[in-house]
Parts: structure tokens; sequence; C-alpha cells
């Protein structure tokens, strides 16, 4: 979930080939408002990339870096809870059952994102990707790319567990029971902004210094707390990508639209705000030794 710096999105703003999706309607006066940093809006950097790029040895490299770490994550996060349906003999869930289940997603992210970090940025989740992209950090076409692998390394992940286990029911994203379909969307919005959120302010923020080195944990941790939050409710997924592919494997897919639409909405909207209010300011960071 790292961003690295992303040089055709630089390059295409230098040479102004860049795709805003206000600058071409903006009247001078707008135009000059949106170059002030007071009302610099993230959505006006978005960059489609150049075609090139999508078959660039960088950006494939970067593709299989995120489908192994989606699937090191979901083999991770899926098969504890296969295990736990296999020691309980498919029992109800317990609140010993949630933490053991909020420690392995923790754990897994953690490895996920920091194998995948110097590569492809580690984000594991197209929900972080999204964010990224809505905030300029990286470029459509390079996004898409990540998307595919993340989805594809999630299905695997999930057909792994299945075959592995004997055809033991990998367990799909639901709501639970008196939870409805808005209800869990605002859950995912929530919790998948504070995700993303988290990502820019220890991965994305030039401003983190050391903060960057503990990225991973953090990530971990938030994912993991939300969890405990979540998971009774809607299961807390944040990661489109988590959800679907135990869908593929279970072929379950009653109210899966909620585990795209909310976390895409929160890492929007996380990476618009963090960018818009805390990136490129002229804050400076006091001294450790006046904290």
């Amino acid at each position: 979930m790292i961003i690295p710096q992303v040089p055709d999105v630089e390059t295409s703003r230098r040479k102004h080939t860049h795709t805003s999706l206000l600058k071409p309607f903006a009247p001078p006066f707008f135009s000059y408002l949106l170059k002030q940093s007071f009302f610099r809006m993230p959505i006006t950097r978005i960059a489609i990339g150049r075609p090139q790029e999508a078959t660039h040895p960088d950006a494939l490299k970067a593709a299989l870096a995120e489908f192994i770490s989606t699937l090191i994550f979901v083999f991770a996060g899926s098969g504890s809870g296969i295990a736990f349906n296999k020691l309980t003999n498919d029992g109800a869930t317990t609140p010993a059952g949630l933490v053991a289940a909020s420690i392995a997603h923790a754990f897994g992210l953690f490895v996920a994102v920091s194998v995948g970090a110097n590569i492809s940025g580690g984000h594991v989740n197209p929900a972080v990707t999204f964010g990224a992209f809505v905030g300029g950090n990286i470029t459509l076409l390079r996004g898409i790319l990540y998307w595919i692998a993340q989805l594809l390394g999630s299905v695997v992940a999930a057909l792994l567990l299945k075959f592995a286990t004997g055809g033991l029911e990998v367990p799909a994203f639901a709501l639970s029971a008196g939870v409805g379909a808005w209800q869990g969307v605002v859950f995912e919005i929530v919790m998948t902004f504070g995700l993303v959120y988290t990502v820019y302010a220890t991965a994305v923020d030039p401003k983190k210094g050391d903060l960057g080195t503990i990225a991973p944990i953090a990530i971990g941790f938030i994912v993991g707390a939300n969890i405990l939050a979540g998971g009774p409710f809607s299961g807390a997924s944040m990661n489109p990508a988590v959800a679907f592919g135990p869908a593929v494997a279970s072929w379950a897919w009653a109210n899966h639209w909620v585990y795209w639409v909310g976390p895409l909405i929160g890492g929007g909207l996380a990476g618009i705000v963090y960018d818009l209010f805390f990136i490129n300011t002229t804050h400076e960071q006091l001294p450790v030794t006046e904290y």
C-alpha cells in the first residue's frame, strides 16, 4: 500500500499532457483559482497515462508484485476463516474468533504490504489504488493494471484454499442479520476511509520522514482494529479484491456490490481529503524535542 513515485505521471504533468476533468471547462478566473494552494483539488491532477505504460517491464513487475501480495493476504485472511470453521464445526462466530480474524488479517496485510512496497508500492487493495489515483499519485492505466493483478491474486488464493482444504467452503463476505445494505456501505466507507487515510499519512505524505518505515505496521493495525469494530456487522472487507476472490470460489454474490461501492467511496474520499488539506502545504513540522 505504499505509493511509489510514478515517473509517468510527473512527466505527463510537465508536458501538460495529463487529462484534467476540470481544466478544459474552466474560465480564466477559475483556472487561476485552481492553481492556488488554497484551492488545489487533487482531482485536477488525474492522469490517464500513456498506452506503452501498460506494457512497460517495470509496470508488469509491479503488477506481478500486486498479484503475489494480494494472494498472500487473501490466503492468510480467508484461510483463518476456514480454519475457524473447521475447528468449531461451522459453529457461530465467537469473540475469540473475531479477535483471531483481526490478528490474522493484520499480520497478513503487514507482510503483504512489506514484500510489495519496494516493487509496486504494496497497495494490495483496489480501494487504495483508487485513492492513489484520485490524489494524482498513479495513472489510470497503471491503476487498472494493479486492479487486474489484485483481483486475480484474490481469486487464485481462494481457489487454492478450496483445493488445499479438500473442497471446504471459502467464507464469502456477507452482511449480518439485521444489517441493511446501505448500513453495510456506511461501515465500509468509514473503515476504508480510515485505512486509506493511514496509507496517505504514513506512506504517501512527503513529510512522513521516518514514519514511513512503520507504514506496513500502521496499515495492518488499522485493518485489524476495523475488523474488531465492523466485523460483526459488514464483515469489514475494506477491500474489493478481498471480497471478490471468496465470492468467486463460493459463488456467493448476495450484496456483493456493497464491498465495491463502500470501499471505493471511502478510499476516494480519503485520497482527496488528505491530498487537499495536508500535502504540499506551508505547514512545517516542529522539531521532535518540541512535542
